[in-house]
């Protein structure tokens, strides 16, 4: 689905900008997104030029990728590889997420500590309030589905339907999990 968004939006399905698009991928690589995309429309209001399709499996190439155009240019290239897995997410979301754009997120708490997933909601609330911002975010964290604002939708069997935050399976076992850690982690390892 978030391949498909970012096709529409005229992102590379490995992630990337409509400026920076990476080429890495298996060229026999099923591309499920740009298919999807072609039953698809996509509007955005306002009407958004810019922006990412941020992908936690892809950022390490994206940033190599970065910084070797801007060597090649002469110019200082952005540094997110430099720091732990997790500031360097967070560099970028601060870095290019200052400009106008539609961002996309595929699972941003993946390098993310439990504080730094709280960066990230005060980094993408800021931004939303400027009119900055348009936010697509596929996760599994229960922090980050706690967005001010934010329309949850869940991808089943069923189709693409709203729900609320209470309502998903990841809150509901972090939930089960806090009551008590001992019980559910020894349920988990029976089954």
């Amino acid at each position: 689905m978030l391949e498909a968004i970012g096709e529409l939006a005229g992102f590379g399905k490995l992630g990337g900008s409509r400026d920076h698009q990476l080429f890495d991928a298996d060229p026999w690589e099923e591309d499920s997104g740009r298919s999807l995309a072609s039953y698809m429309g996509a509007s955005w209001l306002p009407k958004m030029t810019q922006g990412w399709f941020f992908r936690a499996e892809s950022f390490f190439s994206l940033s190599n990728f970065l910084e070797k155009s801007a060597f090649d240019s002469h110019q200082t290239g952005p540094d997110f590889l430099s720091h732990s897995h997790g500031e360097g997410f967070m560099r970028f979301f601060e870095e290019r997420g200052r400009k106008k754009g539609l961002f996309i997120f595929d699972e941003p708490e993946s390098a993310l500590s439990p504080q730094r997933q709280f960066d990230f909601i005060k980094h993408i609330v800021s931004q939303a309030a400027k009119d900055n911002l348009q936010a697509v975010i596929a996760t599994h964290s229960p922090i980050l589905m706690a967005i001010p604002g934010a329309r949850l939708l869940q991808l089943d069997a069923s189709g693409l339907n709203e729900t609320t935050f209470g309502k998903t399976a990841h809150f509901r076992l972090y939930r089960e999990f806090f009551l008590d850690p001992e019980g559910t982690v020894a349920t988990m390892i029976e089954e």
